[in-house]
């Protein structure tokens, strides 16, 4: 295929230029209108402009395309002006382009429309753009825009590899294993920089080829030159972080707020007199936490405060210099690297190499912390709000609608707006995005895309396969996990094992079969005495064996567990292969999934376990005092959870949970804003579930202040049940 000559035109600015995210007039089309149109291409309505470029619709001659297919594609060049067709692609170029491809087959997935083919002599394969992503074959962005199949693609020629132990990806500071693969590449100008091809390629859009450079030594030329060879995109563009408006207007300004956990200055945290006892003083560490004098003992403002967290660094760094001689060899970790890690344990004398591996096996007690792997996944969502129009008569499809809305970004913050199609008068109400994640895990558990009693797997459901709903479901599942929301703890523990370390490496149970017929079968199977028995029992369900491909041919009893294994994977996971794959690329939304894989045990139980039940002193330590209260309310608050914990009340723990904050449980990243409390002059307690505020009512007795609680607890629990009972 003369892939060069095709070239011609295609000049590397060209390419470079017209990146997903730069502004340019793009979308002749009504507003959603790319969203649900399919490429003329690789056929796919998937919108990943990372992945695939920039989606376009041109609405006029009825077309959509994405960018990195069409300036992939073999045969067509850029002949018109860019403001022309589409990216300075003539209409009439793309549509012969696609009558070409019309007549190859892709070499992966078998269908026709492959417009690309790979340019190493004599090779013949040509597939879709999103099919060469999942073989890893190589674009190159640059020079001819050359392809190369997974065969001929080229590779990184490392002479020497000293490092047998794994090491850093100096990006995203996981462990990989120092081998030039796909996926794994090395610095051509460092030695010991190795990189995930993920990250990089985030990097490269991020920082654009102005600012894309070496992580450790800044080196741009020879480094890009290397990536663009190896099939990074790198646009032309000035950085993300350079185009926001007013993106360092913050650092004009100066921290005033007390951060420490009993603010005591009674006109609030934000109160700042200086030259006085509450005047706000910051962290000397970051600047990005503060405390009033008076709430720290601090005598004047030359003395030294540093925030919890930034404490905790630095004792953390001094644990790490003590066991320096312990510390991983040619790991280039510093300081940074334990931002959101305990100090770690001492460890007993061992090899380097010995170290390495016991942390990738087990991980150390920092690793396993699950709190601290959802507060890092908790560091992509930006503090740009987006809101969620939730209508609580249709919950379920007004949150996919929510989700499914194209200006929907997981990584943005979540507002919950609740509406009423009822109210003529437009009415909005703001709603807790914990309640919101809360319910929405409920009705995740309830539906029928999931099958079981307690432990539930993946059902087949054709309906919800075909709306996508799979994918939907575990794209909830992690941006609730992300946003401080529940985790499931509904899932089977081999659901888990499945999407942990992959269905080839999972064997399910009998207790996995839901399905009263199949169980029967499984039964008398198991139950089979002489061979005469098994071939009876083969003669009685032939059709059903024979569809599941199960048929086998008997020679002995003990052929009987080969068969019931048979039939026991086939119906718990070849069944559900197809959902299992559309739940799965949910669940890689903000990187939930690779972040289940690396550290499986950390998120086997907040998976596959419900929280643990809620007691007095749990719920104690929970709430924090908002402001200066009522001695005796608050003693009276005390003695009341632990009447609750005796069983003296009708309310429960979860009650009193869910009545705060709209949560039965705590969410395994811990409450934000932290749960408080405030005493008032009213009659009855008032929750405030968007601040996980609860306010207690001040009274003379405590038999008054319980029947107050009693009531208005119990009563605003029902009539919400009652409320949402029609979609839980």
């Amino acid at each position: 295929m003369a892939c060069g000559a095709a070239r011609e035109g295609k000049s590397d600015t060209a390419s470079l230029e017209l990146l997903p995210s730069a502004p340019r007039k793009m979308n002749e089309s009504k507003p959603g209108g790319s969203q649900n149109s399919t490429c003329v291409f690789c056929r796919k309505n998937d919108d990943c402009p990372i992945k695939y470029g920039e989606k376009k619709t041109n609405e006029k001659w009825n077309l959509t395309v994405h960018y990195y297919c069409l300036l992939m594609s073999s045969g067509i060049w850029q002949r018109g002006k860019e403001e022309e067709g589409v990216y300075g692609f003539l209409i009439e170029d793309i549509r012969k382009e696609v009558t070409r491809a019309s007549k190859l087959k892709c070499s992966v997935c078998k269908k026709t429309g492959a417009s690309i083919g790979c340019v190493a002599p004599r090779c013949k394969r040509s597939y879709h753009f999103p099919c060469g992503l999942q073989r890893e074959c190589i674009f190159q962005f640059t020079g001819n825009f050359a392809s190369f199949c997974w065969k001929h693609r080229p590779v990184q020629i490392i002479t020497s590899n000293n490092c047998r132990d794994s090491l850093l990806c100096t990006i995203c500071l996981e462990f990989i294993e120092p081998i030039p693969t796909y996926s794994v590449l090395r610095s051509p100008c460092c030695k010991n920089a190795w990189f995930h091809r993920d990250c990089l390629q985030v990097q490269a859009i991020n920082a654009g080829v102005f600012f894309f450079r070496c992580t450790l030594c800044n080196n741009s030329d020879i480094f890009q030159k290397e990536m663009l060879r190896m099939g990074i995109h790198i646009p032309e563009k000035d950085a993300s972080w350079e185009l926001e408006e007013n993106a360092y207007q913050e650092l004009l300004q100066h921290y005033e707020h007390c951060d420490v956990r009993r603010c005591r200055c009674k006109e609030g945290r934000d109160y700042n007199v200086p030259d006085s006892k509450w005047e706000i003083k910051r962290c000397q560490c970051c600047g990005s936490s503060g405390t009033h004098l008076a709430c720290s003992s601090l005598q004047s403002w030359e003395q030294n405060w540093e925030c919890c967290e930034c404490r905790s660094i630095l004792y953390s760094a001094g644990e790490f210099q003590k066991a320096k001689k312990h510390a991983l060899p040619n790991t280039n970790v510093g300081i940074n690297d334990c931002l959101l890690e305990e100090s770690s344990p001492k460890l007993p004398r061992q090899s380097p190499g010995d170290q390495c591996k016991d942390l990738l096996r087990q991980g150390s007690k920092f690793r396993r912390d699950i709190s601290t792997l959802i507060i890092e996944l908790g560091f992509q969502v930006k503090k740009r709000p987006k809101k969620v129009f939730i209508n609580k008569a249709n919950f379920w499809n007004s949150a996919l609608d929510g989700f499914r809305n194209q200006n929907f970004n997981p990584s943005y913050t979540i507002e919950i707006v609740y509406v009423n199609e009822n109210d003529h008068f437009g009415r909005e109400q703001p709603g807790s995005k914990q309640e919101f994640l809360s319910l929405l895990m409920q009705q995740l558990e309830n539906s029928s895309l999931f099958e079981g009693s307690l432990s539930k797997n993946l059902s087949l459901n054709s309906q919800a396969l075909k709306e996508n709903l799979y994918y939907e479901a575990g794209k909830m599942v992690a941006i609730s996990l992300v946003h401080g929301g529940p985790s499931p703890g509904f899932f089977s523990q081999t659901l888990f094992n499945c999407l942990a370390y992959g269905p080839e490496n999972t064997q399910p149970i009998v207790d996995d079969v839901s399905d009263f017929d199949v169980a029967q079968i499984m039964i008398r199977i198991n139950t089979a005495a002489t061979v005469d028995d098994l071939n009876s029992l083969i003669h009685d369900y032939y059709k059903y064996l024979e569809f599941i491909g199960c048929l086998r041919l008997i020679t002995s009893i003990s052929d009987k567990y080969m068969l019931a294994k048979d039939v026991l994977v086939y119906h718990v996971i070849k069944r559900v292969q197809a959902p299992f794959e559309s739940f799965k690329q949910g669940l890689k939304t903000l990187g939930v999934l690779e972040k289940i894989q690396t550290y499986p045990e950390a998120f086997f139980h907040i998976f596959c376990h419900k929280p643990e039940n809620l007691s007095a002193k749990i719920l104690s330590d929970l709430f924090t005092v908002h402001t200066l209260s009522d001695v005796q309310t608050l003693g009276f608050w005390n003695s009341y959870l632990q009447a609750v914990e005796d069983g003296k009340s009708t309310v429960t723990m979860e009650d009193i949970l869910i009545f705060a904050t709209g949560c039965k449980s705590i969410p395994p990243a811990g409450f934000k804003p932290n749960p408080s409390i405030e005493c008032l002059h009213m009659d009855f307690p008032v929750g405030n579930k968007c601040d996980n505020c609860l306010a207690l009512p001040i009274t003379s007795t405590y038999k008054e202040f319980q029947e107050s609680m009693d009531f208005a607890i119990k009563n605003t629990l029902r009539l919400e049940k009652e409320e949402n009972s029609h979609f839980i």
